[in-house]
């Protein structure tokens, strides 16, 4: 067995306040909406919780962004810019998730620091962090005084339209959430990459390498 240091303290701390703030706002945004069928607490409770854990997971995509930035690490997200390599690689990758993984063919990406993910993840990942989270978080504020965002809320088409698309990039998270936990217990034991996000330090049989999944 060898270890490989993977997840810096910076990323660790960041993906579990993450997964910590997306938790929750799925859980009181749930209950904002169907109030009369969910009743953990009060529609206002549910309002303050979701407002500030709103605003922590702000703060937290500030850390990621600037941290990613400054150190250049924003580059493992980046795709190649060979199409050829690129469509190639996809689907070797596809191949491996739809096929190989379950009669135990070896990954065909092998993880380290400057070369995290493979061509499937840094696309997912890459329009998560770069279009799909500043767009919730945009929302999000758009909805947490629509009087005060008035003209940015007309300027959308009004606010069934930022509602709405809110609520659909909700769904989207809370199912990536279930995909995400589920890829992360596809290493050489099941809790292989889930540990690695604790420890830094990702674990890989010599002869059967996994997939890594964090972000």
């Amino acid at each position: 067995m060898k270890k490989m240091y993977l997840h810096p303290i910076p990323v660790r701390l960041w993906h579990w306040i993450n997964a910590a703030c997306f938790i929750l706002l799925i859980i009181t945004g749930i209950q904002m909406r169907y109030g009369d069928i969910v009743k953990l607490f009060s529609f206002e409770t549910a309002v303050d919780i979701h407002s500030w854990t709103g605003f922590i997971l702000i703060a937290n995509y500030a850390i990621w962004f600037f941290f990613y930035l400054f150190t250049l690490k924003i580059r493992i997200y980046i795709p190649t810019l060979n199409p050829i390599k690129f469509a190639k690689e996809s689907i070797t990758q596809a191949l491996f998730y739809g096929y190989g993984i379950f009669v135990g063919n070896p990954n065909p990406h092998h993880p380290t620091p400057d070369n995290k993910f493979n061509p499937m993840q840094k696309v997912t990942y890459l329009m998560i962090m770069a279009l799909l989270i500043p767009v919730q978080i945009i929302t999000g504020l758009l909805l947490w005084d629509p009087k005060f965002f008035s003209k940015f809320v007309n300027l959308l088409g009004g606010i069934k339209i930022v509602d709405t698309i809110h609520v659909v990039l909700f769904i989207f998270f809370t199912a990536f959430i279930f995909v995400h936990v589920y890829l992360a217990t596809l290493g050489h034991t099941t809790f292989a990459h889930i540990k690695a996000m604790f420890t830094g330090y990702e674990e890989e049989e010599e002869e059967h390498e996994s997939p890594s999944i964090s972000i």
